[in-house]
């Protein structure tokens, strides 16, 4: 299953928009999945510095105004390229998964399936 909560893609997409820092990552995260998704900086940071490593993304450190400065991750072209693959794998398990989960097109799968094994047994008894 190439889909198990694929956090990197949740990251590049977020970064795709603009460049963030991760607790902004985090933030953006849980606000546009409508707080279904909500992204502890155990699991956020460690994706982040993978990602940084395969050069999906850059990281700089922001100055700011009487803080401490911020690093701020950005999408690369990679990153990008390896976000439209994600968008693919993704449209191809959410239509699997909804094939399944979709009572009316299991229904109707089941019966394509046994009206297919019964026209296969009956095409088998005329041979015999």
């Amino acid at each position: 299953m190439a889909f198990k909560g694929d956090l990197d893609a949740l990251i590049l997409g977020v970064l795709e928009i603009e460049p963030l820092h991760g607790y902004e990552i985090s933030k953006r995260i849980k606000r546009l999945s409508e707080h279904a998704l909500d992204i502890g900086e155990g699991q956020l940071y460690p994706a982040l510095h993978i990602l940084e490593r395969s050069g999906h993304v850059t990281a700089t450190w922001v100055p700011i105004e009487g803080k401490p400065p911020r690093k701020v991750y950005e999408i690369t072209e990679s990153g990008r390229s390896n976000l439209v693959e994600k968008r693919r794998e993704w449209t191809l398990f959410t239509a699997g998964v909804g094939a399944i989960l979709n009572p009316a097109k299991l229904a109707h799968m089941i019966r394509s399936a046994n009206c297919n094994l019964k026209t296969a047994n009956l095409a088998g008894d005329h041979r015999g």
